[in-house]
């Protein structure tokens, strides 16, 4: 009997011998891999090798793709052996529905499987195309379209005292909400929306394609609604704050006119919404489609087949966190907390003063937001 365990165990070492030396046979090819995880309890998405201290979505993604036989150890260690790029770098507790990565990687048999089989549940491999041998999916990008969660009782006006559990948002209020967002589209000056980027600084011009909030849900007897906006990039903290000074005006705190003032040279102070609830929802790749999406070798970067999985992905592990989140730790309602102590009115060089100490705090905490800038 031992005799027969001991057998099966050397055959079963053997084979998987086998299947590793077929590995390393097989050819590398670029492809690209659409993500979607839960970002609660990362440090984002990129990966800061050395620093084991702060766990990433790519520490994860990385060892799955060594352990499933896709890349050898070493490219591991060193990602751009294996032309590794990630297409928007999502930062601390912000999820992905549909986040692409490309790379090179050895096509074994049943690879998405095996690749899963080494993730954690939160974290899903969708689906997988074959690219360009020079396909870049930062740089191949046209866009971006990121989602935002948050209960409604955020934009109820401070001088009405009201009940988290019980508001529900009226239909002018939402209008009034969708008017503020589109006028963010267009080309416009965000160095207010981000740090460390002067008014004259040509990349903190932004073009906004669309930005909307949708009609509003209950879940867990609270009323949320899901803010959409498509933009060709973000800074780092852009979309929060693009929301943030919205909420602000909404609930009588700023007038209307601090959205144009925001975009001209004065320096103003813009709030950040909290990171819980921010998604990347999709990344565009209109130009490279329409020039290799048929061309016979390539299948266009479109994801149809997968929106049934992605959409159970975000009702399974991206939405409950959203809410149990909010519901355990409030975080909308103490960050509303935080808005009378903005300063909406100030001049330039009153704000300068104010900055210098700002910054030093906004430097302690880090990022917190999305950044798939240059």
């Amino acid at each position: 009997e031992e005799n027969g365990h001991q057998n099966k165990r050397l055959k079963s070492d053997a084979d998987e011998e086998d299947a590793e030396d077929q590995n390393k046979k097989l050819p590398k090819r670029k492809i690209v891999l659409l993500m979607a995880y839960s970002g609660k309890g990362y440090h984002g998405m990129q990966r800061n090798v050395g620093s084991s201290q702060f766990k990433t979505i790519e520490d994860d993604l990385v060892s799955a793709l060594v352990q499933s036989g896709c890349i050898p150890e070493n490219h591991g260690e060193d990602m751009k052996k294996m032309s590794f790029q990630r297409c928007a770098r999502t930062d601390k507790g912000v999820s992905a529905a549909g986040q692409i990565v490309s790379l090179k990687v050895r096509l074994i048999d049943d690879i998405l499987e095996k690749i899963n089989n080494h993730l954690p549940s939160h974290i899903r491999i969708l689906g997988l195309k074959r690219v360009t041998g020079g396909f870049n999916s930062k740089n191949k990008c046209d866009a971006r379209t990121y989602s935002y969660m948050l209960p409604t009782f955020a934009f109820a006006h401070k001088d009405h005292d009201v009940q988290e559990e019980l508001y529900r948002l009226d239909r002018e209020t939402l209008e009034r909400v969708n008017k503020l967002l589109a006028c963010y589209k267009g080309t416009h000056n965000f160095h207010n929306f981000t740090s460390q980027k002067g008014p004259r600084d040509p990349s903190a011009k932004r073009y906004i394609m669309e930005m909307f909030c949708g009609e509003p849900f209950v879940r867990e007897n609270v009323e949320f609604a899901v803010i959409q906006v498509k933009g060709q990039s973000f800074m780092m903290h852009q979309i929060r704050k693009m929301i943030g000074l919205v909420i602000a005006i909404v609930k009588g705190y700023a007038a209307e006119s601090i959205m144009e003032r925001s975009w001209g040279e004065e320096k103003v102070d813009v709030p950040k919404a909290p990171g819980l609830g921010l998604v990347l929802e999709k990344v565009h790749f209109e130009k490279y489609n329409r020039r290799f999406g048929n061309d016979g070798l390539h299948e266009p970067l479109e994801w149809t087949e997968e929106e049934e999985k992605i959409a159970v992905f975000k009702e399974q592990y991206i939405y409950p966190t959203i809410i149990n989140t909010e519901r355990e730790e409030k975080s909308m309602a103490n960050w509303l907390n935080t808005l009378p102590i903005h300063d909406f009115n100030s001049s330039a060089v009153e704000m300068q003063t104010n900055n210098k100490d700002s910054k030093k705090s906004s430097d302690a905490e880090g990022s917190d937001g999305c950044d798939d800038s240059d």
